[in-house]
C-alpha cells in the first residue's frame, strides 16, 4: 500500500477521497497534524501534532466478501485495538466504533463506501487530547502503529474472527 505523509492537513479524508479522483487504491495518508478532521455524527477530529491522523482506501473488492459493508468501522477499530493491545494498552472499543481507556475517549475509526471504494479514517489521541478525552496509555512510535496497522489490514482477518473477539469485550461497554 502507498502511504503519503503529510505535516499539515485540513482532513485526511477528504485529502484521499479527491486523490482517489487520479489514483487507484490501495492507498494511505498520514498526517502529523489535522485541522479540520471528520468525526463521527458530524462532529469533527481535530489534534495537535504528534496524534494519529490516518486515513486509507481500499477497492471494495479487495475485502472478504464475509464482511458486512455496514461493520467495516468495527472491523478495522478491532483490528487496531488489537495492535496496541500487544503493544500493553489497556484501551477498549466502545460500540461501535471509539476507542476508551477507562471513561474517556481516545479515538476513532469511520469508514465509508466511495464509489467502488472503502475510506476508513482512524483518529488517535498519542499525545494530546481534548478535556473530554485522554491519551494512549502507551507510547508507540506512529509510523510502527500505521505501518503495523496496515499490515493487518492486509492479512484479511476473518469477519467471524473479529466479530468473535469483539463480543467476548462488549461487556465493557455497560457503562454507556
Amino acid at each position: 500500500m502507498q502511504i503519503i505523509y503529510l505535516d499539515e492537513i485540513g482532513s485526511t479524508q477528504i485529502y484521499l477521497k479527491e486523490l482517489l479522483k487520479r489514483k487507484n487504491p490501495p492507498i494511505a495518508v498520514v498526517a502529523n497534524r489535522q485541522t479540520d478532521g471528520i468525526g463521527s455524527r458530524e462532529n469533527s477530529w481535530i489534534g495537535g501534532d504528534g496524534n494519529l491522523f490516518l486515513s486509507f482506501a481500499l477497492s471494495v473488492d479487495d475485502l472478504s466478501e464475509e464482511i458486512p459493508l455496514q461493520s467495516l468501522s468495527i472491523y478495522f477499530a478491532y483490528l487496531m485495538k488489537e495492535i496496541l493491545a500487544n503493544y500493553g494498552s489497556k484501551l477498549f472499543l466502545k460500540w461501535p466504533n471509539d476507542f476508551y481507556i477507562e471513561e474517556r475517549k481516545i479515538g476513532g475509526v469511520i469508514t465509508n463506501i466511495v464509489g467502488k471504494n472503502v475510506v476508513c479514517g482512524v483518529g488517535i489521541n498519542l499525545v494530546s487530547a481534548p478535556d473530554y478525552g485522554a491519551i494512549l496509555d502507551v507510547k508507540v512510535d506512529k509510523m510502527l502503529i500505521v505501518e503495523t496497522f496496515l499490515s493487518s489490514v492486509d492479512k484479511k482477518m476473518t469477519w467471524k474472527q473479529v466479530f468473535s473477539n469483539y463480543q467476548l469485550e462488549f461487556y465493557k461497554n455497560k457503562n454507556f
